[in-house]
């Protein structure tokens, strides 16, 4: 009888030991590929001042429209309970480009930019640590810019703006809101993919210095993409 029980209790400790566990205090870590979908459209483009004195005109009927783009990324978390983990989120910089639209779709790309978007998490994962399949939902907050913006299209800023144009943008703090799953294939290993929706609007400042005038412009655009994770994770 004796015999048994240790039996019993050794095969109950190895059922332990190889349970899909992603529990309180562990650590994981992931890497995958990021591909973001703006969603959202432009304010016409406004020029604020000629030389210095203030214009506040809108070109009529003028927009732009910025693409989806692809990355690779990974990610560093920690279980704090055995349903709530923090979690960081970044991606290689992707590469955006700007295109026109309305009256300035006849110019197609007008330039490009990097962008820039760490991200905090806090998420809440149903179902039990020992469970394979494990959905959750997320919040956090994410600082977003670009680098690297210039318009690379000369009939536009000769054109349109009339003349050699720099290109600046502001930074941004905004929400994100997140929902994925993970697989636990190993008490180790897993597989994931996630959905992230961040509203967030993004103002470019056009600079144009020629021999003859100076001008201010400006382009505000409504990002707010939706940001798909497919990963693959490690937890220790």
């Amino acid at each position: 009888m004796r015999s048994r029980r240790t039996l019993a209790g050794l095969a109950a400790f190895a059922c332990l030991s190889t349970a899909h566990a992603q529990s309180a205090n562990t650590i994981y870590v992931t890497t995958g590929w990021f591909h973001f979908m703006p969603q959202g459209s432009s304010d016409p483009l406004k020029v604020d001042s000629v030389d210095g004195y203030p214009i506040n005109t809108s070109v009529p009927g003028s927009g732009t429209d910025i693409g989806s783009s692809d990355t690779a990324g990974f990610s560093i978390g920690y279980f704090i309970t055995d349903h709530i983990a923090a979690e960081a989120e970044m991606g290689i910089p992707p590469k955006f480009d700007l295109d026109g639209e309305g009256s300035l779709g006849q110019f197609g790309k007008l330039g490009s930019a990097r962008l820039w978007s760490p991200a905090l998490l806090l998420k809440y994962y149903f179902n039990q640590p020992t469970t394979k399949f494990r959905p959750y939902v997320g919040i956090g907050v994410t600082r977003v810019w670009f680098t690297d913006a210039q318009l690379t299209n000369p009939e536009f800023t000769q054109g349109v703006l009339q003349g050699p144009t720099s290109v600046s943008t502001d930074r941004s703090w905004a929400p994100v809101l997140n929902a994925g799953f993970n697989y636990a294939f190993t008490k180790h290993w897993f597989a994931g993919f996630s959905l992230s929706f961040i509203p967030v609007d993004v103002t470019a400042t056009l600079n144009t210095n020629s021999p003859v005038f100076s001008q201010r412009s400006e382009a505000k655009i409504h990002l707010n993409p939706l940001v798909s994770y497919l990963k693959v994770g490690y937890a220790f």
